[in-house]
């Protein structure tokens, strides 16, 4: 039986947005509702009822409402999904679907944005750099001395601190002729060139040694954090406790095995590495290229409306990243208002259809060993690959947000290769650095 059995009309309420109405034949509900609750019935465990004979009313009781919501949700996208599709529309983000009036058939009323119409899309006329890059012997070197800096060990020494060094230290300020804090010091600890400490504040821990303290005057920002200080000359009172030089470990057969190469071999354990920095170039470089083309397209397409209310939800989701992200980090910060993204928002949604309009009018397909290949690589990064490659096989929501990645790539790549390139040759330490 066809989805739907009743005209659907569609009308315009916007230059991009619609409404359509369509209906769902209640019968229809009502006989999978009932041919899922049956099967259900088969294989259901109650207790007081044996297997295959719980009562069809105590069935309807316990699941109907839960069948009856998935059956219809699962009716209705396959009715707005067939209604889409004969009237040939461009779908942007998701509708919004609500019931209309109850009759001998269920009447629902979609709302929703479509693609705006951009014209002919001519790639050939975007000027893109492609910047190039491998990764070299001396790259890993560096991130093999990375690593020793990572399993450092620390000596107390009696000497000044110099750059390096580990300092533990107390401090505490004037400002206005006021102490703070009012008695005692606040501790704390760096490695002085880390930048993990104000900059006047670990610049005066250099040359001190254990036990010695001085006078420093710090000028803090306007936006400074303590609001005593903001924008303010402070004295602050610095004193090292411990000063402690890092001690590198040696590259030797327990440092590599303690990384996961059991043979401890040098030579296995620097293919590993030129491996990882290889990926991660290659995911830097992506990065690059979909920044170039995203900007060519934005400078090139920047006239045409995009979808309001599509352009609000990302925003909205990236004052929430925002937020999120701050949380990690743990600072306690509310939402901001998504206000202030709507610009980056826009610009991101006129790319993403952009990059969809190519796809689809170019008939450009996902190709299954691409993501294949990428998920090999996103396993690889972990101790356990197949169980993460399983994870992705059994959770369609991972599956099809690395599918959608994937996609991405495919048409950012067809888009540079059509365009006007140039290759830009960089170190990688350049390639990496966002």
């Amino acid at each position: 039986m066809p989805a739907l059995e009743q005209p659907v009309s569609v009308e315009s309420i916007g230059n991009l947005e619609r409404r359509m109405t369509f209906s769902l034949p209640a019968e229809r509900l009502e006989s999978q509702v009932g041919g899922r609750l049956r099967e259900i019935a088969k294989g259901a465990k109650i207790k007081g009822f044996r297997p295959g004979k719980v009562p069809a009313k105590v069935i309807e009781q316990r699941f109907g409402q839960q069948v009856r919501a998935e059956v219809l949700d699962g009716l209705l996208r396959e009715s707005f999904g067939t209604a889409v599709r004969e009237n040939e529309l461009q779908i942007a983000g998701n509708p919004k679907i609500e019931p209309a009036t109850e009759g001998e058939n269920l009447a629902y009323v979609a709302t929703f944005e479509i693609v705006p119409d951009f014209g002919e899309i001519d790639v050939s006329t975007l000027k893109v750099i492609r910047h190039t890059a491998e990764v070299k012997d001396e790259d890993i070197d560096a991130m093999v001395e990375n690593l020793r800096l990572q399993r450092r060990t620390w000596n107390p020494v009696e000497r000044g601190a110099q750059a390096g060094d580990a300092v533990e230290l107390e401090t505490y300020s004037t400002v206005d002729g006021e102490r703070l804090p009012a008695e005692g010091a606040e501790r704390g600890a760096t490695v002085i060139g880390s930048a993990a400490m104000f900059p006047a504040i670990e610049s005066a821990l250099v040359g001190l040694k254990a036990g010695e303290d001085k006078d420093t005057e710090v000028e803090f920002p306007a936006e400074w954090r303590v609001p005593q200080f903001a924008g303010k000359k402070v004295m602050v009172n610095v004193k090292a406790t411990k000063v402690s030089e890092p001690v590198l470990p040696e590259v030797d057969a327990a440092f590599i095995k303690s990384f996961g190469i059991k043979s401890g071999d040098a030579e296995q354990f620097r293919n590993d590495i030129r491996s990882n920095l290889q990926r991660e170039l290659k995911g830097a470089l992506m990065a690059r290229l979909r920044r170039e083309v995203g900007e060519q397209l934005i400078a090139t397409y920047s006239s045409v409306e995009m979808p309001a209310r599509l352009v609000e939800n990302e925003a909205r989701d990236m004052a929430n990243n925002a937020a999120e992200q701050a949380r990690r980090q743990g600072r306690k910060v509310d939402v901001p208002a998504h206000e202030q993204f709507l610009d980056v928002a826009r610009k991101r949604v006129l790319v993403g259809l952009l990059v969809g309009e190519v796809a689809r009018r170019n008939e450009l397909k996902l190709d299954p060993k691409r993501v294949n290949e990428t998920l090999q690589l996103i396993a690889s990064t972990y101790e356990e690959p197949q169980q993460v490659i399983d994870l992705y096989r059994q959770d369609q929501q991972l599956m099809q947000g690395l599918q959608g990645r994937v996609m991405e790539e495919q048409v950012i790549d067809w888009i540079a290769e059509r365009a006007q390139h140039t290759e830009q040759a960089m170190s990688f330490s350049d390639a990496i650095r966002q």
